[in-house]
């Protein structure tokens, strides 16, 4: 890739892919997009957000919008701990980004033994400051605070250990992200212009619900996101790119088309098979990978689907007022997640010094010694006849993963594969017996029922051998097992 000395330089380049690949930047053309084998087989990645926002680690990810807003706790806060916003602004914290305790390797290490496949690191968040190498902008991790390539060493880390490398860009938001502070005096002055940390910096945020809010941002905000985005292409290679929401905006969409062709072309022509992952239908059905945000669907879809969540409620970045999910709970989230033909994509949140707080890495340890035992229910299955079976319903729609269901013994979920039927059982019983309703012999060939053969079952990470018969009830199975905190998986042999 060459030097970007020349804006223009690099939206002609832009151009001249467009026009030479297979794909054009038409909804018509990128719906020719397929969903690249490896995700829909992985089934489960890992998130990262880590930045400036993790050096203040107070309340979340938008410490930098929110440190600006008078009404906020973060702007108390602020000024108590670092004083009055002009002395110290956001950029301020820039210096303190030394990720001292940083090591790729170790990353790498961490999320393989998670048991993802992929993993998504935050390029560029909302707050503008890129975690990578960048002739666009000063305001990089190469040039300041850690003064390393952050993105690139993370890169080489995780393909040596078969992780699948992808990076979000979440610079969308930035165009009027910051823009609280212009309201008072802080450190975000006039005059501002391309290439300035806090450019733009618009004071008011456009209704997020009103796709044509206005004003339209200016044509060189949306070209210079478009070359940002383009630059990690040609730099990183990721496999998938993520985008966060705003995206569905009318004003991005002809930007947002140029970005999906130069990808998907960049992608053949790199050798692998390049896919975007967008949310509030932001793109034309079909023409990427949809994304729900802290939330499931509540039925399997013929499509496949990725779901975003992170490993606490409350924030995507690590603070030290975490509020943590537990680890079954996040098994058994995957679990109903993979079950409806989706992926897990969980977020953590590094420490600003570049490491990992111990509950993170016991709940990573949990869902990876758990997925060692049971990973086969999981890892390039399939969607069965039924999703899943039990008195407790899912809620379905963004946002919807604020508490944790209460499942039953009558709770299961299923998947298909290597000629098997994995049943989760979500809470199994002290009794050891349950029973699978969705396996009942069937007494009618012509109806939806199951009308196979159970030949065995086992139960995956157990010796001992369950006891089990089908009748017009269902597949009924005992097995004495000690309290289990985690789901069990049974495994069946039917044909």
């Amino acid at each position: 890739m060459f030097k970007i000395t020349d804006l223009n330089q690099y939206l002609t380049q832009i151009e001249t892919v467009i026009k030479g690949g297979s794909f054009r930047d038409t909804w018509e053309s990128l719906t020719d997009f397929e969903i690249p084998r490896w995700f829909t087989k992985a089934k489960f990645g890992i998130f990262i957000h880590w930045g400036l926002y993790s050096v203040p680690a107070f309340r979340n990810e938008w410490y930098s919008r929110n440190m600006y807003r008078k009404d906020s706790p973060e702007y108390e806060h602020h000024i108590r701990t670092y004083g009055a916003h002009k002395d110290f602004g956001y950029k301020d914290f820039i210096p303190l980004f030394t990720a001292e305790q940083f090591d790729a390797d170790n990353w790498a290490d961490t999320i393989a033994a998670a048991g993802a496949k992929y993993a998504v690191m935050i390029a560029e968040h909302h707050d503008g400051f890129q975690m990578y190498h960048s002739d666009l902008s000063i305001y990089n991790t190469v040039q300041m605070g850690p003064k390393r390539d952050i993105l690139g060493e993370l890169k080489t880390a995780f393909e040596k250990r078969d992780l699948t490398f992808c990076a979000s860009s979440q610079r969308a938001e930035h165009h009027w992200f910051m823009g609280y502070g212009k309201e008072f005096d802080s450190d975000i002055r006039e005059p501002l212009k391309r290439g300035d940390f806090y450019w733009p910096s618009e004071i008011t945020q456009p209704d997020q619900q009103d796709l044509y809010a206005k004003p339209y941002l200016p044509q060189e905000f949306l070209e210079d996101w478009l070359c940002r985005t383009c630059e990690i292409i040609d730099r990183y290679q990721p496999k998938i790119l993520y985008f966060d929401w705003w995206i569905q905006h009318e004003a991005y969409k002809p930007y947002l088309r140029k970005i999906a062709a130069y990808y998907y072309n960049r992608g053949k022509e790199y050798g692998f098979p390049a896919a975007i992952c967008y949310k509030h239908d932001a793109m034309a059905f079909g023409s990427g990978i949809v994304d729900v945000e802290r939330g499931r669907l509540a039925e399997a879809k013929p499509w496949h689907w990725q779901t975003d969540t992170a490993i606490a409620r409350n924030s995507w970045c690590y603070t030290d007022t975490l509020d943590y999910k537990s680890s079954r709970e996040i098994i058994c989230y995957l679990l109903d997640v993979v079950s409806k033909n989706g992926n897990l994509l969980l977020n953590v949140g590094p420490k600003a010094d570049g490491s990992f707080a111990e509950k993170d890495l016991s709940i990573l340890r949990d869902i990876g010694n758990w997925l060692s035992i049971n990973g086969e229910a999981v890892y390039g299955s399939k969607p069965w006849r039924y999703a899943a079976e039990g008195p407790t319903k899912e809620t379905e729609g963004q946002f919807s993963d604020a508490a944790a269901p209460e499942y039953t013994s009558e709770d299961f979920r299923f998947t298909a594969g290597r000629g098997c039927i994995y049943a989760a059982c979500l809470h199994y019983p002290d009794s050891g017996s349950i029973t699978i309703k969705s396996l009942a012999k069937s007494a009618d060939a012509d109806k939806p029922d199951f009308h196979g053969i159970i030949r065995d079952v086992e139960i995956l990470g157990f010796s001992e051998k369950p006891q089990f018969y089908a009748d017009h009830a269902g597949l009924h199975i005992t097995a004495q097992l000690q309290t289990q905190q985690f789901p069990v998986i049974i495994k069946v042999f039917a044909e």
